[in-house]
């Protein structure tokens, strides 16, 4: 299945600006007192309580994880970095496999653990533990580094400091995926740091940031592979991925229709054309998490875990 109406979301007590991501991540922008430090964290609360609550009258179920002040997680509000969920078929019975990633940022790793205590009650098949990795300095962030299509069973995945292709070939070798690895910089020609800013991939509709992808050949081997599995391309410029724009998930609702999940600061970049077209095929759910957005450098997307 390449979409589903369960997720999973972490609803913070210490959000604010991280350091130890930010050396790679030029999408977060500090706060320089004390006072915007402490609105920023008030306002990410009420910003997470209406984006949950906004899926769930559309009919999406979400498992709410209440963070905890110790040990410090910062980024705690972005749980699909940390893990991912399968539904495999193995000898004829679906087998659900738990995959957890091996992270860049020390803190991260301690929001990772209390996920992972979460995850062991719901009882999954199978666990491929990635993260000894980390002490060879490599890194892959989960459905960050890592854009699935799950139909097809391909992985794809823009290269940088948090997405490394030895884990990446032992992570297909797991799961008996495909990948096609590619590189993606910003108009500085610094790596993207997550393929999640760059790219969504629906049961339809691919929206891809082809001019962050330098190299024509790449770029052109991508349009092909996802024209070939019968995803329609919808090219966003680089200006659209700085206001998040390549940062979609397409979910299910209780009634098995389809919902494209954006912020509003990514649905008002959006052309008209663009919007059409994705209307056309979902019912599109945009809530307002600027604060979000503007400090922590990630988006709707990355705020969302999907569980199989």
């Amino acid at each position: 299945m390449q979409t589903t109406n369960r997720l999973l979301m972490v609803r913070p007590v210490s959000f604010s600006f991280n350091e130890e991501t930010a050396v790679n991540n030029a999408f977060q922008n500090c706060s320089q007192t004390k006072e915007e430090a402490a609105y920023v964290e008030r306002k990410a609360i009420e910003e997470f309580d209406r984006y949950v609550s906004l899926l769930k009258c559309n009919g999406v179920e979400v498992v709410v994880v209440q963070d905890t002040p110790i040990p410090f997680t910062p980024d705690s509000i972005f749980p699909n970095n940390c893990f991912s969920t399968h539904c495999e078929l193995v000898n004829g019975r679906n087998q659900k496999v738990l995959v957890i990633y091996p992270m860049f940022a020390p803190n991260r790793r301690k929001e990772r653990q209390k996920l992972v205590k979460v995850l062991d009650k719901m009882s999954y098949d199978k666990v491929i533990d990635l993260t000894s990795w980390e002490s060879d300095g490599k890194y892959l962030e989960g459905t960050g580094s890592l854009i699935l299509d799950r139909d097809n069973k391909i992985a794809f995945a823009c290269r940088s400091p948090r997405t490394n292709e030895d884990v990446l070939n032992k992570w297909a070798e797991e799961l008996n995926y495909n990948f096609f690895l590619f590189d993606s910089e910003d108009e500085n020609h610094v790596p993207v740091y997550h393929t999640n800013v760059i790219m969504h991939l629906g049961t339809r509709y691919a929206v891809v940031c082809l001019e962050s992808i330098k190299d024509n050949l790449q770029r052109e081997k991508l349009c092909q592979l996802l024209e070939s599995k019968g995803k329609q391309i919808v090219p966003i410029s680089l200006d659209q991925m700085h206001h998040f724009a390549g940062n979609m998930l397409e979910v299910k609702n209780d009634n098995n229709e389809k919902i494209l999940v954006m912020s509003q600061e990514a649905r008002l970049s959006l052309n008209i054309e663009q919007t059409n077209l994705l209307e056309n095929d979902c019912k599109i759910v945009s809530p307002d998490i600027h604060n979000i957005e503007n400090t922590g450098g990630g988006s709707a997307r990355c705020m969302i875990a999907e569980l199989f």
